[in-house]
């Protein structure tokens, strides 16, 4: 089997899940590829990307701490440039994204989780907070 991009399962990140590692101390990418037993290439959308900048530019010092953590994770998923002009929320443009390319989103956002159910997008989330589980068919 070739190992092409598109062989690979597209999943979006969103930025929570770039927090997993720090605070549950889990490898999400090796994780993520073990419970999907699939090649992934992990998506980073420019929304989520700049939702983190802000997060390191700015509030508690633990909080830029995780933020730049979270970057620098976000250097191993493919960037994808996202035009915003409607000004959605980060989270409408992950939901916009991940229903037109049919493929599924890493959150542990609790409200996003149950927005991307409802239409039927598959999420990877972390159970109790030591493994990843995923809702929906991927």
């Amino acid at each position: 089997m070739s190992n092409s991009s598109k062989d690979k399962l597209k999943i979006i990140m969103d930025s929570n899940a770039l927090f997993v590692p720090l605070e549950m101390k889990i490898d999400i990418f090796e994780e993520t590829e073990r419970l999907l037993n699939q090649n992934i290439d992990f998506i980073i959308l420019s929304s989520v990307k700049h939702e983190l900048e802000l997060l390191a530019a700015k509030n508690s010092a633990k909080t830029r701490r995780e933020a730049l953590y979270a970057l620098k994770l976000a250097q191993k998923c493919k960037h994808v440039a996202v035009e915003n002009r409607e000004k959605l929320s980060t989270d409408d443009v992950i939901i916009k994204i991940s229903k037109s390319w049919n493929c599924p989103v890493f959150t542990n956002d609790r409200q996003l989780r149950k927005r991307l159910k409802d239409i039927s997008v598959p999420v990877i989330y972390v159970r109790q907070k030591s493994r990843l589980g995923s809702d929906g068919l991927i």
